[in-house]
């Protein structure tokens, strides 16, 4: 089956969390793979299909990042998130964790 993703995939597994509101509590997971467009978040706490969440990752050369982030599918072992709008720092730390 042809690979879909727009973007290509770089296994990593370094510590992010995430939250899925301001009320609810920042937990902690661990990145399966990452791309520019999104990565798969490994947790035993998947938010639901269609939530925004805020993952916050270390990306090279940057504080601790917040990207925000909808949930496009999810299993019991985690869910893949699709970025939303970055910033140029944030786009050229990720290109720089990707490549």
């Amino acid at each position: 089956m042809p690979e879909s993703r727009k973007h290509p995939r770089k296994e990593v597994h370094p510590p992010v969390s995430f939250k899925v509101d301001e009320a609810s509590p920042r937990l902690d997971a661990v990145c399966h793979d990452i791309s520019l467009g999104g990565m798969f978040i490994e947790t035993p706490h998947p938010a639901k299909f269609g939530s925004k969440v805020t993952v916050y990752l270390q990306l090279p050369g940057l504080p601790e990042t917040a990207i925000q982030a909808t949930v496009r599918w999810t299993k019991p072992t985690g869910m893949g998130v699709q970025f939303g709008m970055m910033g140029a720092r944030e786009t050229h730390a990720m290109m720089k964790l990707l490549g």
